[in-house]
């Protein structure tokens, strides 16, 4: 039995019949072809999955698509301005080399955007503790730390 679901992502309507136990990543990669958002652990444990919901940062590999029925989804491929420019966040990844392999970015700068739009002092500290949730297996962590900080800068806060 399909279920219906209407949401919008990176500022399109989208209208999909899914099976009821379809992930927000499966709705994403398999339905929207939407392949930045990666699935690494498939137990939210890395954040390679993370999507931007309403604002906020969401793991998609643990959330059914249904939940979002009319929610704002935001993936790594609608970050970037509609001219191409890179987002403050995604420039300072690249400034900063805040990647190595790159399987992790996509879902750290998602999770970094959240960081940012909600703290005004974003403190390394603060960035350690908050990127937690997500896993960089090349043990990039001082450089993205970097760039997140970098990025919260070029953003302007809070």
């Amino acid at each position: 039995m399909a279920i219906h679901v209407s949401l919008s992502v990176n500022g399109n309507p989208v209208s999909a019949d899914i099976d009821p136990r379809t992930l927000l990543v499966q709705l994403l990669r398999e339905n929207l072809h939407l392949t930045g958002t990666h699935v690494g652990c498939d137990t939210s444990q890395c954040g390679a999955c993370t999507v931007m919901v309403n604002g906020r940062a969401v793991k998609s590999c643990s959330a059914l698509a249904a939940q979002f029925q009319g929610a704002e989804v935001t993936t790594i491929e609608g970050v970037a301005a509609a001219n191409g420019d890179m987002h403050p966040m995604q420039a300072a990844f690249k400034e900063c080399h805040g990647l190595q392999c790159g399987f992790c970015t996509p879902g750290m700068i998602m999770c970094a955007i959240d960081i940012a739009q909600r703290n005004l002092d974003v403190t390394e500290a603060l960035v350690r503790e908050q990127i937690r949730g997500n896993m960089c297996r090349c043990t990039g962590y001082h450089n993205i730390v970097k760039a997140i900080q970098l990025g919260a800068a070029n953003m302007g806060g809070a």
